[in-house]
């Protein structure tokens, strides 16, 4: 898909490929947005080897704010955290349900793409 964005006055087309609709209904479209085209990667990466436990940066940017606390039990799509990038928020979702065994990040805090942000049991 093609799109035409303007940035501070000067306009750029950039070609867009939609891998995931977003299935998140905190991610719903803004006004005049089609829903399509809003990132589905509020989803923590997780990959193989017992990680399914362990929440990682699904982007670079700035921890927000965290909800999730040590201890805590939390299902899977229970909102964790919120991080920043580019002046957007995106939230940082379970992917399965366990216990919060710790929490390896605090507001204000920058973070890379697949760093671990908590983990659980």
């Amino acid at each position: 898909m093609k799109l035409r964005i303007v940035v501070e006055g000067r306009a750029y087309e950039v070609e867009v490929d939609i891998l995931e609709e977003a299935q998140d209904p905190s991610l719903a479209a803004a006004p005049g947005i089609q829903s399509s085209v809003l990132p589905a990667a509020g989803k923590a990466t997780l990959s193989g080897d017992n990680e399914d436990k362990i929440v990682r940066s699904p982007l670079a940017g700035l921890v927000v704010r965290v909800y999730a606390e040590l201890g805590q039990h939390v299902k899977a799509d229970d909102l964790l955290m919120v991080l920043e990038a580019m002046k957007m928020e995106t939230p940082v979702t379970a992917s399965v349900a366990g216990k919060v065994k710790s929490v390896d990040v605090k507001p204000g805090e920058a973070v890379k793409l697949d760093q671990i942000l908590l983990r659980l049991e």
